[in-house]
């Protein structure tokens, strides 16, 4: 038996300050916008973010059976959009419910329902929300209690259980992009002169675009990455604090980017200050503390071996001009496919790392080729004959990819930093569209 519409109202109001929220808080008062959203089949999980702190209300309806999370004070900038899930829960959908909230639904199919008490809702930071769905419960035999999800009906990767078939071991593996791959492979002959690796891969469907993946290039900047989740991994075991200090010594200082090399020597920074700057302005000086403090590169190496990295080693402290640190597109993929699937660090601690890489300062890589709404979580890389770029896209449609991009080029060539760009946008046009294989012929596709 159903509650009323009042008694099934919950309001939730469990505070997690975030870290890094002293980058949030704005200066003047504004409606707030929802950033991204996504809805995991496999766990019936859904996850939010905002741009604003708000405070989400969730209730059941009826007729047809849905749970409503209402958003006050959130403002939808793009149209109402859904996401088909299956048999048993039949649809996401996202829409602007009036002119000061946004409305997120959940509905479910005829004669099912769901256990309110039971709905987990929890602010895993400041800004980013978890909802965690119970099983939907059969109120009559009429419909078989079935929650698997076919493919013809749902965006969501089919269940793999052969773990051969997935990337990672997390993200089972589908189909390639074939439709897409005539563009990038007429972009890669337009730009003849550069020697690229790329690898993305659709976190929902498991389809994936793989060119060169696997193809070794000098890391440069990238490796701060695998860097910072390691780091992470070391602050879950109790092995480091954000507030303990890191000494910046004279054989850790080092040119290149940043600004720490311009500060006197044996000055002290809180490891949360070095881990920042390491990632948001790719300080190399900062990236040779945490290296230090995390025991070295070869500890770090070995670490990345048994994350079932082949081809990320470092060989020397930044900053490594020459490029005798390593990485490949599919590496660095591997790492972010690791981190949000929970398969490295606390959810917590993903967290963090991801505000932290969301707040990188270079945008003219993969950034530049995304759609309007969309995030990354990236780490650039430049050492003048190689740039290359790798991050975690969460679009305004609920859609999640990963992307990892390396290019060598003719010393400091722009044209390298426009193929990446071109790249990028190529992907999220087709990711964006409902047709993906339709849409790629559509001449607007690499123009935006």
């Amino acid at each position: 038996m159903l509650l009323t519409h009042k008694e099934n109202i919950l309001k939730f109001s469990w505070l997690l300050p975030s870290f890094f929220s002293l980058f949030l808080f704005g200066s003047t008062v504004k409606a707030a916008a929802i950033a991204n959203w996504h809805f995991d089949s496999n766990r019936n999980h859904l996850d939010f973010t905002t741009d604003e702190n708000i405070q989400p209300k969730v209730q059941l309806l009826t007729n047809p059976t849905r749970l409503v999370i209402d958003l006050p004070g959130v403002k939808l900038e793009y149209p109402q959009t859904s996401q088909r899930v299956g048999l048993v829960i039949k649809d996401i959908s996202i829409g602007q419910f009036n002119a000061d909230t946004t409305r997120m639904v959940v509905t479910l199919a005829p004669n099912y329902t769901f256990d309110l008490a039971q709905v987990k809702l929890q602010e895993e930071s400041l800004n980013h929300w978890s909802v965690q769905l119970p099983k939907p419960i059969q109120l009559t035999a009429t419909r078989p209690n079935i929650l698997e999800i076919t493919p013809t009906q749902s965006s969501i990767s089919p269940t793999v259980s052969d773990n051969s078939t997935l990337f990672a071991g997390v993200v089972p593996m589908h189909s390639p992009m074939k439709a897409l791959e005539p563009q990038i492979k007429a972009l890669m002959n337009r730009y003849s002169f550069l020697k690229t690796g790329m690898f993305f891969l659709d976190l929902d469907t498991g389809d994936y675009l793989d060119v060169g993946g696997d193809r070794v290039f000098p890391a440069a900047s990238t490796i701060k990455l695998p860097i910072l989740i390691a780091f992470f991994q070391d602050l879950d075991s109790g092995k480091v604090t954000l507030q303990e200090n890191l000494t910046m010594r004279r054989d850790l200082v080092t040119n290149g980017s940043g600004t720490m090399q311009y500060e006197r020597v044996g000055k002290k920074y809180t490891a949360l200050e070095t881990i920042t700057k390491m990632i948001t302005i790719s300080d190399n000086t900062a990236t040779n503390m945490v290296i230090d403090c995390l025991g070295g590169a070869t500890k770090l190496n070995q670490r990345f071996r048994n994350w079932g990295l082949k081809d990320t080693v470092i060989r020397h402290l930044l900053a490594d001009l020459r490029g005798t640190n390593t990485t490949s597109s599919q590496d660095m993929a591997r790492v972010l496919a690791l981190v949000v699937n929970n398969k490295l660090v606390s959810p917590q601690s993903r967290e963090q790392a991801l505000d932290i890489l969301r707040h990188t300062t270079i945008h003219t890589l993969l950034p530049a080729g995304l759609g309007k709404g969309a995030v990354i979580a990236n780490k650039t890389g430049d050492i003048g004959f190689l740039i290359g770029d790798a991050g975690f896209v969460s679009m305004p449609n609920g859609k999640r990819y990963l992307a990892a991009i390396f290019v060598t080029r003719p010393y400091k060539d722009t044209r390298g930093r426009d193929f990446i760009r071109q790249v990028s946008q190529l992907v999220y046009d087709y990711l964006n569209q409902t047709n993906p294989v339709a849409a790629v012929g559509s001449p607007n596709s690499a123009t935006r």
